[in-house]
This record gives structure tokens, C-alpha cells and sequence, in this order.
């Protein structure tokens, strides 16, 4: 039998596992098998600047904080793996999704995003999402058109009206 030191221990793991997924915007988890220290906190470094971090846990306790929270997830919760908390939505998701197409040996397995289950394709779509900026400049472009066209159209009015 356990001793309570170490029941007390797995549970503060669990608790801290389950603020985690709750306070979490985007969670991806992933494994990690096959790449070198340096690769692993590389991206570790680049998730830091995207508000993000990487967590490696036991499977058992991040099941039992995924069934405090009611998420299934348990056809991947085998072998090593790591989990990616994002406080933010899609940065995070882009930075571990351009990472794993330089990096073979990451694979992606599954995401969870605002506390539901999130399958690979879904993980896809947000990580080809625009950045804000980008967003902002096609907005600004497309306003911009239409500007430009009404000043044509005002300036081709006014010859006519010289005329």
C-alpha cells in the first residue's frame, strides 16, 4: 500500500494538472519520443514566447485530473507523452504545429481547446488561422479598396462634370 506522503504527493499533482487544463485556452498533447534535449527545449523556448508551456506527466494522473474535468481522452493516453498548456488559443496551437512539420519525430495526437476534445483536423484549421496582425491587415486592405475605388469614381464624376 501507498503511503500517504505520496498519495498527498499525486494528488497535489492532480489538482495542479486539473488548474491547469481549466485555466488553459488551448491544450495539445503530443509525443516527444525520438527528439534530443536541445530540439525539446527549443520548443519549450518558443512556447514561452507564445505563452505557452510544456508539461510531461504520468498517463495515470493526467487521466484521472481529465475525469475530474469529464474529458475522454483515454485511446491516447498511452506511451510518452507531453501536454502543451496555451493561455492563449491559437499562437501556441501554430508554434507546436509548425514546430512538428520541422521536426518529425513530434507527433500531435490530440487538443483540447476551451474544455473540449479537439481532433487533429480541428487542431489543423486553428493552426492556419492568420495571425491578429495578419487579420488586421487584410481588413485594412479590403477597407482600403473601396476607398480607392470611391475616389476613382468621385474623380471620374468631377471630369464630367467639368466637361
Amino acid at each position: 500500500m501507498a503511503s500517504s506522503k505520496i498519495l498527498d504527493t499525486k494528488k497535489a499533482i492532480v489538482k495542479e494538472i486539473t488548474e491547469k487544463l481549466k485555466n488553459s485556452e488551448s491544450v495539445v498533447l503530443f509525443e516527444y519520443q525520438g527528439l534530443t534535449v536541445s530540439e525539446v527545449s527549443e520548443l519549450r523556448r518558443k512556447l514561452r514566447e507564445a505563452t505557452g508551456e510544456v508539461k510531461v506527466y504520468k498517463n495515470t494522473l493526467l487521466k484521472r485530473a481529465l475525469d475530474d474535468l469529464k474529458i475522454d481522452l483515454d485511446g491516447f493516453l498511452e506511451g510518452p507523452n507531453a501536454v502543451m498548456f496555451g493561455s492563449d488559443l491559437l499562437e501556441p496551437i501554430k508554434v507546436i504545429y509548425k514546430f512538428a512539420k520541422e521536426h518529425e519525430k513530434l507527433n500531435i495526437r490530440v487538443g483540447i481547446i476551451n474544455g473540449k476534445k479537439a481532433e487533429l483536423a480541428e487542431l489543423k484549421e486553428y493552426a492556419s488561422i492568420p495571425s491578429l496582425e495578419g487579420l488586421l491587415t487584410m481588413l485594412a486592405g479590403g477597407m482600403l479598396e473601396h476607398v480607392r475605388s470611391l475616389a476613382i469614381g468621385l474623380d471620374l464624376y468631377a471630369k464630367k462634370l467639368e466637361n
